[in-house]
């Protein structure tokens, strides 16, 4: 076979794998062009019959090549697409009916508090509060009848993360939201709170919270008075940093045989391997250390721990329970709230952690097809990454089949 003709054909099997993968991904001039590619390369190796080891590395590079990309492919034609393309950063409060329609008479006041904090001690790494853990929950609140005010630690303006992959409506209408962007550019410090005005008080988490929450005396004072008056106390994520060195009158550590939850040590230690050496502490450390019992759920998870008028939830996907057990402990039933795609792909998550795959798969049928509810499958297909990082090869696998079988199940 002449050469020419060994490179015409490399070239047509890549050209048609590039097309069976533009078609799949609706991206076929992209993906043409990487078929063509892998195609001459496929041509060229044809032609080193002197060179056989050359020969044999260059065919396994491109079939090491070839799989990459087709399982990129795969994984990606998983994900709703479609869904992930829809421009949300213009939505409004008005776009979302819990919050617009049948709005609930004032019943009282609760604070929000956000740290100050713009980096990591001395690590130099970015961080502020987490922005989905204040807009769900201010909505939240204030659908139930209740004003909202933002405090930090030194007032102003405090810092922010914007984690674009776990924004929804909620959290892009909350940064339209003329009046909530008045409260978080000018909190109130909290040296000048007046603590008589409100029902409850909910610490927001996010990673600068570790730094000024725990020894800060305002938050001390105020988590003891509110909690010794049975007035709610909540926090997520790292807010319950808060709760750390608050002694009541009795001399006893609040936290002394309280069950409470927060982000956990596996949690933290996954996304930033020398944790230990930047924060100073574990926080699950901390809490079990004064004399917490604590509550360890799934990592990124809801998981909320309720011990009587102290509210606590492990990280950002508990926000939306813990601001509804937020409201029951107030003495109200909360609105009612369409549960988000996001969260019931959380349920799906937990039912397989505990049952397993089969079930988790019958709650997709019940949610999908029965129901007609949202899963998001990006929420299963990031457990599938975090099974990766772990080392999990075989649970991240069986966590793909999942996604898989949403997508399947989504064209019902």
């Amino acid at each position: 076979m002449k050469s020419e003709k060994k490179i015409r054909i490399g070239i047509l099997i890549g050209l048609a794998f590039g097309i069976v993968i533009g078609l799949s991904l609706n991206n076929l001039p992209l993906w043409i062009c990487v078929g063509i590619a892998l195609g001459a390369i496929v041509g060229v190796t044809f032609k080193l019959k002197k060179y056989p080891k050359v020969k044999w590395t260059l065919i396994s590079v491109v079939s090491l090549l070839v799989l990459l990309i087709s399982f990129g492919a795969w994984f990606i034609n998983l994900l709703p697409l479609e869904e992930m393309k829809k421009d949300l950063t213009t939505s409004k409060v008005e776009d979302i009916s819990y919050v617009s329609e049948n709005r609930i008479p004032k019943r009282g006041k609760i604070l929000t508090v956000v740290t100050s904090k713009a980096t990591m001690g001395n690590s130099g790494k970015s961080t502020g509060y987490e922005l989905t853990e204040l807009s769900r929950a201010y909505y939240v609140f204030e659908t139930n009848g209740f004003e909202v005010d933002v405090a930090s630690p030194l007032g102003g303006k405090p810092p922010v993360v914007l984690d674009d992959d776990d924004m929804g409506i909620f959290d892009y209408a909350f940064l339209n939201d003329s009046i909530a962007q008045i409260k978080t550019s000018h909190t109130i410090a909290l040296d000048d709170v007046n603590a008589e005005e409100y029902q409850a008080i909910f610490f927001v988490g996010g990673k600068g919270a570790m730094f000024d929450f725990p020894e800060n005396k305002a938050i001390q004072e105020i988590v003891k008075k509110y909690y010794q008056s049975g007035k709610v106390v909540g926090a997520v994520c790292h807010g319950p940093a808060a709760l750390v060195n608050v002694t009541l009158d009795n001399g006893i550590h609040l936290l002394k045989n309280k069950t409470v939850s927060s982000f956990t040590n596996e949690e933290e230690l996954l996304l930033i391997p020398n944790a230990k050496t930047i924060f100073p502490f574990l926080l699950q450390d901390k809490l079990v250390s004064q004399g917490a019992q604590f509550n360890k759920g799934a990592m990124y998870l809801e998981t909320i721990s309720h011990d009587k008028n102290l509210v606590t939830g492990q990280n950002p996907w508990s926000t939306w329970k813990l601001a509804e057990t937020i409201i029951q402990q107030l003495g109200y039933t909360p609105k009612y709230r369409e549960i988000t795609g996001e969260e019931n792909a959380g349920k799906v998550l937990l039912v397989y952690e505990k049952e397993g795959l089969t079930k988790a798969k019958e709650l997709i049928d019940k949610l999908l097809v029965q129901e007609k509810k949202p899963v998001d499958r990006l929420l299963l297909a990031s457990h599938s990454v975090i099974a990766g990082m772990q080392g999990k090869i075989g649970r991240s696998f069986s966590l793909l089949g999942l996604v898989s079988y949403a997508k399947k199940k989504s064209k019902n």
